[in-house]
């Protein structure tokens, strides 16, 4: 179902401007936005799926507490690992967030890569029609009997679209595609694209920040070695030892995940490393395949065009 906004967004009489600052993993988009908002005076909601839980900082690359004590900072450390988190609980807080600070006339930056909650911020959610009790329990046992990768085999041909932006491994997004498809013998992007939210709340811009391949994949890996440095291990098994499971699913995110596998002795930490540099590489493809489909996205080089970036920024909010 589409889900309703809170009503105190209808409530004003201007739409709340957004600058949305998106992109790949270790593109940049953090140093961007903090300047950003120095610049104007703003403050920023972040959009990552997993920047939300508390007590994985190294992993998911939050912010600084100095950072944080510098720039107001919003829905970072706002559930714990083993509590739900979903696009449609962010879009509901962003939305609360936005609208107060529009209300304090705080200029506000979204930031983040998780291009599915900032979807659900700025054009709404619509999952298709109801859940088929019958046709899940049977997607169920296929993946029992067969696997989750005969699934997505499957989702690639009946609805190669989703495919495209679903991770091969996502069991919750490659059943409820298929059951739509099995319901309904349509596609659950055209539901999607049918049920786009046409009366937007915010007053929209969009910068996405790109480099070039190579240069955004040396920065993935160095990336990736300075959060073993800076003790990635030690906030895992301190996550452990808090009795936060390796199975629970933000365990299972990038980092957290490969150095379970280390802790379960099912390989060096070497290996571990590799296999983080290239799940992280993978993951930015894929964010930049989601956000290359949105027309409305402004692409900038973070480096070479910031004053562009600015400008257009300035512009936007005046």
């Amino acid at each position: 179902m589409r889900l309703p906004l809170p009503q105190f967004v209808y409530l004003a009489a201007v739409k709340p401007k957004l600058v949305i600052v998106l992109g790949p993993t270790a593109v940049g988009k953090s140093d961007t936005v903090l300047d950003l908002a120095l610049q104007f005076g703003a403050e920023i909601i972040s959009a990552d799926s997993q920047q939300v839980y508390r007590h994985m900082d190294i992993g998911t690359a939050k912010p600084s507490r100095e950072q944080r004590e510098k720039i107001a900072h919003h829905l970072i450390d706002i559930v714990d690992p083993d509590e739900e988190f979903n696009a449609a609980m962010f879009r509901n807080l962003a939305a609360e967030v936005a609208s107060k600070l529009a209300n304090c006339d705080k200029r506000i930056i979204v930031c983040g890569g998780t291009g599915l909650y900032i979807k659900a911020l700025t054009k709404g959610l619509f999952d298709g029609p109801g859940r088929d009790p019958q046709i899940r329990q049977a997607l169920e046992w296929e993946i029992e009997e067969h696997g989750i990768g005969a699934l997505y085999h499957r989702l690639e041909q009946v609805d190669p679209e989703s495919a495209r932006r679903i991770h091969p491994n996502d069991r919750q997004r490659i059943t409820r595609a298929l059951e739509v498809y099995d319901a309904t013998g349509r596609k659950i992007t055209e539901w999607q694209r049918e049920h786009r939210l046409n009366d937007l709340v915010f007053d929209v811009l969009k910068i996405g920040l790109d480099r070039r391949r190579s240069e955004l994949y040396d920065r993935i890996d160095r990336r990736c070695e300075l959060m073993i440095a800076a003790g990635l291990l030690d906030e895992v098994k301190k996550l452990v030892a808090m009795g936060y499971g390796l199975d629970l699913k933000p365990m299972q995110s990038i980092g957290y995940r490969h150095l379970g596998l280390f802790l379960r002795d099912r390989m060096s930490l070497d290996n571990a490393l590799h296999l983080m540099k290239r799940d992280t590489r993978r993951l930015a493809k894929r964010q930049l395949t989601w956000f290359h489909s949105d027309r409305e996205i402004r692409w900038f080089d973070p480096e070479g065009q910031r004053g562009a970036i600015e400008e257009a920024v300035r512009r936007f909010l005046d």
